[in-house]
């Protein structure tokens, strides 16, 4: 068993560098690299050969998770490109983006506030579609156009619509309790 720990997470489960990707493909290579670095196989060997089956096998899950989520899948991609999302310092959105996003803050408040399940229900719904849509432009800006930049401010915009779901999700669940 020989992993090469300084290559790309692509480059480990033998998919193209693109954010578009093979999802089935990626199980499968994750399946196959799991059962050649699984510790348990390297369990009778000598500590440094299980400590490196270790090393291989946090590689493959660690890859396997950032792969599998686009959001992360994207910001990884963008690390590989050197450009540098600027997540934590530039929090600088589009007028017309922040407007959206305070619309539907206040429309999931104001479902949660009166306790319409329904009515959270069908947001987390548009709002899913909504990060679709946001997902193919993403994989446009960054497999086609390979237009970082653009590609950085639409991860930023991934991250309110991902946490305004988590939102939507934790109002649902507080509301069936």
């Amino acid at each position: 068993m020989s992993i090469d720990l300084t290559q790309d997470y692509f480059t480990l489960f033998g998919l193209p560098r693109q954010f578009a990707i093979d999802e089935s493909a990626l199980e499968a290579a994750w399946h196959e690299l799991q059962s050649q670095v699984h510790p348990d196989r390297y369990a009778h060997l000598p500590d440094v050969d299980k400590r490196l089956s270790m090393q291989w096998a946090t590689r493959v899950n660690e890859g396997f998770r950032i792969l599998k989520k686009p959001l992360e899948r994207a910001q990884y991609l963008l690390e590989l490109a050197r450009v540098d999302t600027a997540l934590e310092t530039n929090t600088v959105m589009s007028p017309e983006f922040l407007m959206e996003q305070m619309e539907w803050r206040e429309a999931v408040e104001e479902a949660r506030e009166a306790g319409e399940v329904e009515e959270l229900e069908q947001l987390h719904h548009r709002l899913r579609l909504h990060a679709r849509d946001v997902r193919d432009g993403l994989a446009r800006q960054l497999d086609e156009a390979r237009d970082y930049t653009a590609a950085a401010d639409t991860v930023r915009r991934l991250m309110f619509i991902d946490r305004l779901q988590h939102e939507i999700d934790e109002a649902l669940l507080a509301l069936e309790e």
